[in-house]
Parts: structure tokens; sequence; C-alpha cells
């Protein structure tokens, strides 16, 4: 029997996403736009509750095209905020094309949005060694800092726990803990 974060037991999208996805190192900009995006949506919510429509928020949103989002009109929302698949929140609907916006300000800047948000951790994953998740923390320096330069660039929904969320599921940091066998995999 493996031994898991605790948090990955309780349902078994979570295990699955657990051990394929969660603390990977991710460089490929689209899917960094993608869990910025769906970070943003899960505020207020269980990951789980995002998960389960993580699918869904794929068809919806061209999955995840920041160009073809940041050209959503009123249309599309309308279309949007109709979709029974995903969370119906005109803020989280509309940050999300102000995000794709910001995204591509980004990558224009940097070259790719891989290479700016991998300088707070300077380039490289912070190996964390927590036993519990208890230990854990919500947020951290170098969340806050994240936010306030997303939020400087305009982008929404991106407070320092959201951007700790994010490095957590795109593996700027390794937060599994010490006896989880991910730790040493990741």
């Amino acid at each position: 029997m493996k031994s898991r974060c605790s948090w990955s037991a309780t349902d078994p999208l979570y295990k699955k996403y657990h051990d394929r996805e969660w603390g990977v190192p991710l460089h490929d900009d689209r899917k960094l736009f993608e869990f910025l995006i769906l970070e943003g949506v899960q505020a207020g919510l269980s990951w789980l509750t995002i998960l389960k429509k993580r699918q869904n928020y794929r068809k919806a949103f061209d999955n995840f095209d920041p160009y073809k989002i940041a050209g959503y009109d009123a249309r599309k929302v309308g279309e949007l905020l109709s979709n029974e698949g995903i969370v119906r929140n005109k803020l989280k609907i509309n940050a999300a094309i102000q995000n794709a916006i910001s995204f591509l300000a980004v990558q224009r800047e940097f070259g790719s949005f891989n290479i700016y948000i991998w300088r707070f951790v300077g380039g490289v994953t912070k190996k964390n060694k927590w036993k519990t998740l208890e230990e854990i923390p919500a947020q951290t320096p170098e969340s806050a800092a994240m936010s306030a330069d997303l939020k400087k660039r305009g982008f929404k929904f991106v407070g320092p726990t959201i951007c700790y969320a994010f490095m957590q599921a795109t593996g700027l940091v390794n937060d599994h803990v010490v006896d989880c066998f991910r730790y040493k995999e990741v």
C-alpha cells in the first residue's frame, strides 16, 4: 500500500489527480494558464468541485486558448453564464477573460508565461519537507509576491492563497508530505 498525502484519500478523482498531476513541474504555457484560471474559479469552492467540472471548462473555454478567451464578447459571456457544466459566476468568467489578456501581455514581455512565473521560485521547484498536512501554509512570501505582481499586471482572482494553490498544483513547490510516495517522484 502506497503512502499518500491524506487529502487524496477522500475521493477517487482526488487520488488520480494526486498520483498523476499535483506537484508535477509544469512548463507548458497553456497548461499553466489552465491552472491559473481553474485555481481562480476555485475561490470559495472545493478543488474537487472544480476537478469534476474540468472537462466542461476545457470545452466551454476553448481548451484554455488564451487568444480565443481574450476575444470573448458579451454573447460568449452570456453563453458561459448559461452553461450548467461550469461555475456560473460572472465575476469569475470576466476574470478569465481579463486574465487571458494579461497572460498574453506577459508572454509578449517575457517570451513565455513559463519564464515569468518560474522566476518566483528562482527557476527550480522549491522542495518543502512537511511531515503533516497541518504544517503546509496557505500562503508564503513567494505566493504573496506572485499575487502582487500578477495584480499589478491586471490579473484577477490571484490572491496569495490562490497563488500558493497554483504553485502547489504546477510544481513550483513540492508540498507532498515527506512520507508520500510522490514526494521523491516529483
